[in-house]
């Protein structure tokens, strides 16, 4: 039946079924298939019209935090339950909060935000299999390109959270540590939720890259780890617990 085909939210543009393309505008802009030369500089435009709007949408955010964690952990979980008390703490504190707009940690920060009265952000994908923007958001933007989705977690956001996840959840800490790293951008204060489960992770660091000094010990020390959200809310808005 036509209702049970997949539907994928794509810029503005709902698609059903036989209407999905194939590829991720990612998956285009990446590949080489020897059309770079017709493709690639219209492709231009697209990519710089993902920036206009992320901009335009975002300039008036005001103070805000991100939170990224896995879009796989479960409602019962004990991660949700506290993604949703950082959420809904970083709201009372006048903080917005940014996502990446799906489920799991992503939707437990934002409810939190959400039935705080506060101002919930989703910062959505396109993907190969279809994550729909979750329904606790005060704004939703969905984004065809990795890069630019990026761009607006560092450029909107005063600090990050950082929950236990998966590859994304890596990829987008290893990004903030070193634009801060590298002075690319002013420091900001990163909190791992977790210790648990950031340990292990973090003896690597410090057995391997930093006893063979590929990293600095300054680089280590401004990434505190805890299990307390109110710790967390401290850090990140600089307000004593």
């Amino acid at each position: 039946m036509q209702s049970d085909y997949p539907v994928r939210a794509q810029s503005g543009v709902i698609r059903r079924g036989p209407q999905i393309p194939v590829q991720t505008a990612d998956q285009k802009f990446l590949e080489t298939n020897g059309d770079w030369k017709s493709g690639d500089p219209w492709r231009v435009m697209r990519i710089q019209s993902e920036f206009v709007e992320g901009f335009e949408n975002l300039a008036g955010l005001g103070p805000a935090i991100s939170v990224f964690g896995s879009a796989r952990t479960e409602e019962n979980h004990p991660t949700y339950q506290q993604a949703y008390e950082i959420g809904r703490r970083l709201a009372v504190s006048d903080y917005a909060v940014i996502t990446g707009g799906g489920p799991g940690i992503m939707e437990a920060a934002n409810k939190g935000a959400y039935e705080a009265g506060g101002v919930s952000v989703g910062l959505g994908i396109e993907l190969p299999f279809e994550q729909a923007l979750n329904p606790y958001l005060t704004l939703g933007i969905m984004f065809r390109y990795f890069f630019a989705r990026k761009t607006m977690f560092l450029k909107y956001s005063q600090g990050f959270v950082v929950m236990p996840g998966g590859f994304g959840t890596l990829d987008e800490l290893f990004e903030a540590l070193v634009l801060g790293q590298t002075n690319k951008v002013t420091r900001f204060p990163i909190v791992l939720m977790g210790t648990e489960y950031w340990a292990g992770l973090f003896d690597w660091i410090k057995g391997s890259m930093l006893a063979q000094d590929y990293i600095s010990e300054d680089d280590l020390t401004s990434i505190p780890l805890t299990d307390d959200a109110e710790e967390a809310i401290s850090i990140l808005t600089k307000k004593p617990v």
